[in-house]
């Protein structure tokens, strides 16, 4: 296996050779085809296979989407044979300790001359300056940036490594950030609040200066997947595509702008954006599974536009999971573990479930010391960088394996307290989260089901109260709570905490608090003791769509109510009677005449397998 590419065409050429790549000669439009079929192949068993779209409408230029949509692609791009091998390689360096006589330093040189390598490398070299535009000469219209889904407020770059530098300190940072494409020479700069980018450009407006920037669009493997790394303010994201590459990244400076990128890179825009300069971007359908609202968001100028001779156009589809990202977010949780211990070396592992969007949920295995343990863990997380988004954070014991999704679930079922070890507190959120009251702040929730000590209260023992009811009985009952509920559904757990989820009809009238109070209190459904309440339209059995619910529709503070050891947990969307202004996004949903395009030219596309 590769362990390092120099471009993303070397890649591409990888993916060829070892099967990975399905060349999609038929003309296809950048305006929701390209999403519609690349979605297709991500939902595929495995993540369906990178697709190469050679002939684009109205762009000389192919298009390449899902190249890192699989466990082996992600892989393949990172140059190792499994995640965790990466991860052993990050271990070594974050636990190397100083030398203690001058025979360790000796034998300590080498790996501190394979750091120094890793630093990006300046270079008169540059591919991606091959053809370069200036001034006038800039028409973006020129690339096949994607219009992805129906709601979108318009074409958007979804792949761009944002090169900015710090006003104060001088370092360089490198950023994945959405640009929407407002015409010929101008996009959108959609930095967050919380992110680096954004740090930088709050320096410029505090100086009243313009803010130079450079995007880079198709860089190697490394590089665009360390621009997506939660690395600490201030290290240099071409540093850790360095170490992943085991060679430096060669970099080039801007031709009208002071910064460098990638020389690499397949192409290059350069240019500013104004301090005082805002325009409304979006809706856009993010990697939630939901619309991000619109907003006003910083502008980018472009001076310059540069590409290769003959160059591809790389882009990611973000949407409902599992997709692309999904496996990006896997390698982050599995690389940045070692980096996680050394802060929190009480941590064994952590998952964070594809469902819970990166943000939502991660679930930890920590070898538990003390009383409040827990406790300490979560806090922990929830001020620990880009972790402190986490919505919810459960904890399971060390010997736990968390790759084995079910059982986790079936465990924490069977050991919580649904009364004593739940903790809800506040703190930020992902600018993201559409379920808090109040954007970017709102409630958060902890999970203990780590044994209990002997020197900790032992649990109660409240869960499963009687012999189970028959469905019937279960209907009959649910609909004498309200009838504003529908059909039922009890999965199968082998867990003394048995949950039914229920379908919700919302009339704009009805608080789900009140629906709530009334199901803990019907006798006919003592059995359970947790209920999901989920709009009428979800498919109570497809319980990967029914968490996808639960980890993004749920204000834990607002939208769970407990009572006697027993929790109802309302998952659907929420509206003014519930006690929401903020608006609610949209499911994101591909338009039927685009599906309908798409199944008539499945043989002509080459599809047929994503199909079905």
């Amino acid at each position: 296996m590769k362990t390092a590419y120099q471009n993303l065409g070397e890649f591409i050429s990888e993916l060829d050779r070892t099967g990975e790549l399905l060349r999609v000669k038929a003309l296809v439009s950048t305006r929701f085809e390209i999403t519609h079929i690349t979605d297709l192949a991500s939902k595929a068993p495995g993540g369906g296979k990178a697709l190469l779209f050679e002939n684009v409408e109205e762009s000389r230029f192919p298009v390449l989407t899902n190249a890192f949509g699989s466990e082996r692609r992600i892989c393949m791009a990172l140059g190792t044979d499994s995640l965790d091998r990466l991860a052993e390689r990050v271990e070594k360096f974050v636990k190397m300790e100083p030398p203690k006589s001058l025979g360790q330093a000796l034998k300590m040189l080498p790996m501190g001359l394979d750091l120094l390598r890793f630093f990006p490398r300046r270079t008169r070299c540059a591919p991606c300056q091959e053809v370069i535009y200036r001034g006038g000469e800039i028409d973006l219209s020129a690339l096949p940036v994607l219009t992805c889904w129906p709601q979108d407020g318009g074409p958007f770059v979804t792949l761009p490594v944002v090169f900015t530098r710090s006003l104060v300190s001088g370092r360089r940072n490198a950023g994945m950030y959405r640009l929407q494409v407002f015409d010929r020479n101008t996009t959108g700069m959609h930095w967050h609040i919380h992110k680096d980018g954004s740090h930088y450009f709050q320096e410029y407006r505090k100086a009243g200066r313009r803010m130079p920037v450079a995007v880079a669009i198709g860089t190697d493997p490394a590089v665009t997947y360390a621009a997506t790394a939660p690395l600490p303010r201030g290290i240099d994201e071409m540093i850790l595509a360095g170490f992943i590459r085991r060679k430096p990244v060669p970099m080039v400076r801007c031709v009208t702008v002071d910064l460098d990128v990638p020389a690499e890179s397949e192409f290059v825009l350069e240019g500013y954006v104004d301090p005082d300069e805002l325009r409304l971007e979006g809706p856009f359908g993010d990697h939630t599974g939901y619309y991000s609202l619109v907003g006003d968001y910083p502008v980018f100028h472009l001076s310059a536009l540069t590409h290769r001779h003959n160059p591809v156009y790389p882009a990611t589809i973000v949407g409902k999971p599992p997709m692309e990202d999904c496996y990006l977010a896997k390698a982050t949780e599995r690389i940045f573990l070692p980096l996680l211990q050394a802060v929190l070396p009480e941590v064994h592992d952590f998952w964070m479930p594809w469902e819970g969007v990166f943000h939502n949920i991660v679930v930890m295995a920590i070898e538990k010391e003390y009383p409040g343990h827990a406790r300490k863990i979560m806090s922990a997380v929830w001020g620990q960088g880009q972790m402190s988004f986490s919505k919810a954070v459960a904890l399971v014991d060390s010997g736990f394996d968390l790759k084995d999704p079910g059982r986790a679930l079936r465990t924490i079922l069977d050991t919580v307290d649904l009364e004593e070890d739940i903790y809800i507190t506040e703190g930020i959120l992902d600018v993201l989260d559409h379920s808090a009251p109040e954007p970017l702040f709102g409630s958060k929730i902890g999970i203990d089901a780590t044994r209990r000590r002997p020197d900790e209260k032992p649990r109660s023992r409240i869960g499963r109260r009687s012999e189970p009811p028959s469905s019937e009985n279960v209907a009959v009952s649910v609909r004498e709570v309200s009838g504003n509920l529908g059909a039922s559904h009890a999965p199968v757990l082998e867990s003394r905490t048995q949950v039914l989820l229920i379908a919700f009809s919302k009339d704009g009238k009805t608080p789900g608090r009140i629906i709530s109070e009334k199901i803990l209190s019907h006798s006919g459904l003592d059995y359970f003791s947790v209920f999901v309440l989920l709009d009428e339209w979800i498919d109570l059995r497809g319980y990967s769509v029914v968490l996808w619910k639960i980890f993004n529709n749920v204000d834990p503070k607002r939208d769970i109510l407990r009572l006697n050891g027993r929790m109802v947990i309302d998952a659907t969307k929420k509206g003014a009677e519930d006690g929401h202004a903020r608006p609610w996004p949209d499911d994101i949903e591909m338009a039927p005449d685009i599906v309908s395009r798409a199944k008539k030219r499945a043989r002509e596309l080459g599809i047929e397998s994503f199909i079905g």
